[in-house]
């Protein structure tokens, strides 16, 4: 098992995983073009927070999109 990142290390690994998402959200998703702040991102945090972070964003984007397009999955869902 893995020791627990030190406030150090977290903070760099939010950093790079900032970094990161500014190159992607600049770039318009352009994962190429953001390579070495995405390899940056992987070596300063941990393997499952990577994950975890991967996630997190295709779920803030999936939200944003939804949002900005308007729809709204409660008023659609068939009532109980």
């Amino acid at each position: 098992m893995m020791a627990a990142p030190t406030m150090e290390e977290r903070k760099a690994c939010w950093a790079a995983r900032d970094e990161f998402w500014r190159c992607l959200d600049t770039h318009t998703e352009d994962a190429p073009r953001c390579e070495k702040l995405r390899r940056s991102f992987e070596s300063l945090c941990p393997q499952q927070w990577v994950k975890y972070f991967d996630k997190r964003r295709d779920f803030l984007k999936y939200k944003e999109k939804l949002e900005s397009e308007g729809f709204h999955p409660t008023e659609t869902a068939g009532k109980s």
